[in-house]
């Protein structure tokens, strides 16, 4: 399949965007030399290096985890009620829980109006907040109503490359842009399923390719697409054994039961490069470069959202909400199949987050419920470390700075955890409006998207 393409060839119009980007690198370097000589204002004197930071939704090692350098110097503690710490503050128009995309100076984004009509992308400038794009991209004249209050028709997240920008709403479309001109490269409207509750499942970058997950309640399946033409290389459907048919055969409550949210993870085992993916009633992996399914492993729920982590050679799910199981797979060679019964190293079937993603530190998994407790659990074992409690509703996923994780809630706190062998809370601080899309960071910057705002908190 072919998605429609712009007219100079891929190889001609990504050689033009590397010297595009060249260019603004050197003009970014020459910044940071007018910069050294005094002549900026303070908050122009903490300049954006010149990388990629966070470039899709679970940053840059695809964990949550936040690199050193950016890490360094993030702030602990803010406060909106006399501004300390914010950088800048800036209204978004429309709705959206993506979580920022941020690059070579660049924060990209987002967003939808509510009924779905038409869907948007922000690009804003990483130090000011100054829109440098706002770009409708999609219109829908009839979009699927979401059928439930939590959801948004601009979920998915951004994923950002050294060349483009990939941008996905689900079966409403997938762009690549440019990310000097935002400028379409090539689109693709034809991949399509019924997401009935939204669309949230996230892109993911490897090699050469873009991943794409589909978990409607009319059609599941992975596709794996060309990330320079948008050409289909591959597309598997799952397999899995829903067992919701009803008396006459046909899926009970409409398919509700076959819909899922998961963003997948690239993980390599013993050479070979999989792409390990957590749909409803079952979890799969598959490989990367052919798409041939490789395992699945059974489990009893749905809603899956988490992206799965990569532990020692072991992939780390967790299975969605309501109930979620959170359980160890060894991988391997001889991992194939239906491993359920002889692949599970373990498996902890209570007290385990449901929206919001856990994250890895060491040989620990801190997680927090949509209740606010929060748990750290030993990777090897599967045994609870300790639990604690903060306060609110959690659906955004947390993120780890060095001996920090960042927890914020549906109602604008921000709780900053430590890492260790006890619960401590180091800081909490609120922000004026509530929050579902997870927190980046870039150059010592927190970025925090909440309802109706962007934040850049810093130092």
């Amino acid at each position: 399949m072919l998605g429609s393409s712009r007219t100079l060839s891929a190889p001609v119009r990504f050689h033009f965007r590397s010297l595009l980007l060249t260019a603004a690198r050197l003009q970014t370097f020459l910044a940071g030399l007018v910069l050294g000589c005094g002549l900026l204002s303070p908050l122009q004197k903490s300049a954006a290096s010149d990388r990629i930071s966070w470039p899709m939704r679970a940053g840059p090692t695809m964990d949550s985890v936040v690199a050193a350098a950016d890490a360094k110097d993030l702030p602990l503690s803010w406060s909106e009620a006399d501004q300390r710490g914010i950088s800048w503050k800036i209204r978004l128009e429309g709705f959206g829980h993506s979580t920022p995309a941020i690059g070579f100076n660049r924060v990209w984004l987002t967003a939808a109006t509510e009924d779905g009509t038409q869907q948007y992308i922000y690009c804003l400038d990483q130090q000011t907040g100054q829109v440098l794009h706002h770009k409708l991209l999609f219109e829908n004249a009839t979009p699927e109503p979401l059928s439930n209050p939590i959801n948004t028709y601009a979920s998915p997240s951004c994923a950002l490359s050294q060349e483009a920008v990939y941008v996905h709403f689900g079966t409403y479309g997938t762009a690549c842009l440019d990310p000097e001109t935002c400028e379409v490269i090539w689109q693709r409207r034809d991949i399509n399923c019924r997401h009935f509750r939204g669309p949230g499942s996230s892109p993911v970058i490897w090699e050469d390719l873009l991943f794409l997950t589909f978990d409607g309640i009319d059609a599941q399946f992975v596709t794996a697409l060309d990330r320079r033409t948008g050409k289909t290389v591959w597309r598997t459907d799952r397999t899995t054994d829903y067992g919701d048919l009803d008396a006459n055969g046909k899926p009970k409550l409409d398919g509700d039961l076959r819909k899922a949210y998961g963003t997948p993870s690239v993980m390599v085992a013993e050479g070979r490069a999989q792409v390990v993916s957590i749909g409803s009633r079952a979890a799969f992996s598959y490989d990367a470069r052919t798409g041939e399914e490789l395992w699945t492993i059974r489990h009893d729920d749905f809603n899956a959202s988490s992206p799965p982590l990569h532990y020692k050679g072991h992939a780390i799910l967790n299975t969605g909400s309501r109930g979620a199981n959170l359980l160890s797979v060894r991988l391997g060679e001889a991992t194939r199949g239906d491993v359920s019964e002889s692949h599970v190293v373990w498996n902890r079937t209570k007290g385990n987050s449901d929206l919001s993603a856990p994250v890895l530190v060491g040989n620990r998994i801190y997680s927090v419920a949509n209740n606010g407790v929060v748990t750290a659990v030993d990777a090897d074992s599967g045994e609870e470390v300790w639990q604690g409690r903060i306060d609110g509703a959690f659906t955004a996923s947390p993120i780890v700075a060095g001996d920090r994780i960042y927890f914020c809630n549906e109602a604008g706190d921000c709780f900053v955890v430590g890492v260790g062998e006890e619960f401590k809370v180091l800081q909490h601080n609120v922000l004026q409006e509530g929050m579902r899309a997870s927190p980046a960071a870039a150059d010592g910057t927190l970025f925090l998207r909440t309802f109706g705002h962007l934040y850049a908190i810093r130092q």
